[in-house]
């Protein structure tokens, strides 16, 4: 302690001079309104950068946790929207509640997936606890991600639609013909669209969708577009080949849409013995 009182004397005339300093600039600043304002300004732009960056390094940070309550509240929204918006073709008089299909809609963050394999997986940080279900189908807002596979209590694992096993309902949007999409296990960003007829008039540039045949997906979930069209090997269908909406190798999060009447359509289906493809 006698040292530290020893070094702050022998400093005591530098020491006087940096008081004095510090007196002469706020006497100056306090008492010529040029001065202050210029003192002032320059505090507060140097103060505001610095707060400035900590906003941005701390927003930085925090942007994984905004992204997730972003997307819980756009299923949120989406289920709203799917909810009071009946589709272009309904009719004008009131059905039975059981002909309305009622989807629901969560969030999801994928942790991991594969894209090297002909049967490719994801993974997402939501499970049975969130209200995860098996059949439950994957999009994000780009199109078509895949569909629910297995579900533990905190996760679950997704056939991708970069998967040779996994098929979609699909339909040309121009003409609503329906076939399905199919991954050809060849390149990530395209699929081929299966069982159109060969009359039919399809052409590059069309957009395909979900077809909503499949209780799976609700109508309308873009899928990709059509990139080329041709005659296929099998006589009655066309070879079309489609670029996929949805890029791979960047997902990071996805929506997952419930269609709470499955369970009463898969029962129909087996009693009477239809084979779902889907």
């Amino acid at each position: 302690m006698l040292r530290i009182l020893q070094f702050l004397y022998s400093l005591r005339s530098f020491l006087l001079f940096i008081l004095l300093e510090l007196v002469a600039i706020w006497m100056i600043v306090a008492n010529n309104s040029p001065q202050g304002a210029a003192f002032f300004n320059s505090s507060t732009a140097v103060t505001g950068s610095i707060l400035q960056t900590q906003s941005d390094v701390v927003d930085f940070f925090s942007l994984a946790e905004a992204n997730e309550k972003l997307i819980e509240q756009n299923a949120a929204l989406m289920e709203a929207l799917t909810n009071l918006n009946p589709p272009s073709d309904s009719v004008t008089f009131d059905l039975d509640s059981a002909f309305e299909a009622t989807f629901k809609f969560k969030s999801a963050r994928v942790i991991s997936q594969t894209l090297r394999f002909s049967q490719n997986h994801l993974t997402l940080n939501k499970g049975s606890k969130d209200g995860v279900e098996v059949g439950m189908g994957v999009f994000n807002q780009d199109g078509v991600v895949g569909r629910i596979k297995t579900v533990s209590e905190n996760y679950s694992v997704a056939i991708s639609l970069l998967n040779t096993g996994m098929l979609v309902s699909s339909k040309i949007k121009t003409s609503d013909v329906f076939g399905s999409i199919n991954w050809d296990g060849k390149l990530a960003n395209e699929a081929k669209m299966l069982y159109i007829p060969r009359h039919v008039k399809a052409q590059s540039g069309d957009t395909v969708v979900t077809s909503g045949f499949s209780s799976i997906f609700p109508e309308g979930i873009p899928i990709g577009v059509i990139k080329a069209v041709g005659p296929g090997e099998n006589q009655n269908h066309l070879d079309i080949t489609v670029t996929l909406s949805s890029d791979f190798s960047s997902i990071n999060y996805v929506y997952l849409v419930e269609n709470t009447q499955l369970p009463e359509i898969d029962s129909l289906q087996q009693e009477a013995e239809v084979i779902n493809e889907y």
